[in-house]
């Protein structure tokens, strides 16, 4: 037999090798899922991910994210890692819905969140997530003024809504920046340096509703 021929065969036979060794996608998925093992939970929470040119691998890797993201036996720690620095969809929905809201507040600021995933978090009964997911970029309008109408969003908060338009995103839509900071003015949390900031804005009407409140 030739070195050729002898090279070809045991080319087939390391394929067929890794042929039976892989696990099929579903497979893996439910092992994942089901897994009590915070150790192999950890190790596939923290490896890096396969380089995008190869789609497969890619691909393969981030459906799985999504099994270890579900699995309350993956250590909070990397699933709080998760939430942080993942940019998928089906791996932040997951961890949206987290029992722990260190993760959940963790995906409130994740600034790749899509605005109504953020938007959900802002309806979340823990403060630290909802004003957490007020101040994330991704929400939206129609979400902003509803927190700064929400007499339960602390002062801290109230105060990054009420300078979005002015010191904080000066391109923002001049009415709808307006109708937020309004708010700001008319929420009883608002703080008094706050609101004599607010008696000096450029909108007649936020300066209005300050003037009312001092």
């Amino acid at each position: 037999m030739t070195d050729e021929t002898n090279e070809t065969a045991e080319q087939n036979q390391n394929t067929a090798a890794e042929a039976a060794d892989f696990e099929p996608l579903t497979v893996t998925y439910e092992r994942l899922r089901h897994s009590d093992n915070p150790a192999e939970l950890s190790e596939f929470a923290r490896t890096p991910l396969p380089d995008r040119a190869d789609q497969a691998a890619f691909s393969r890797a981030t459906a799985l994210l999504e099994a270890v993201a579900g699995n309350p036996h993956t250590p909070v720690a990397d699933r709080v890692f998760l939430a942080q620095t993942m940019p998928f969809p089906n791996v932040l929905v997951k961890l949206s819905a987290d029992p722990d809201p260190s993760v959940r507040q963790a995906v409130a600021a994740n600034g790749d969140d899509k605005n109504w995933l953020v938007g959900r978090l802002t309806k979340d009964p823990v403060p630290e997530v909802r004003d957490t997911a007020l101040k994330n970029k991704r929400t939206s309008w129609k979400m902003r003024l509803e927190g700064a109408q929400n007499p339960e969003v602390d002062a801290q908060t109230l105060e990054f809504l009420g300078s979005l338009g002015t010191d904080l995103e000066e391109g923002a839509p001049k009415v709808l920046a307006s109708m937020v900071r309004r708010a700001v003015a008319l929420n009883p949390n608002t703080s008094s340096q706050m609101l004599a900031k607010l008696a000096n804005d450029p909108s007649d009407e936020v300066r209005h509703a300050a003037a009312g409140r001092q």
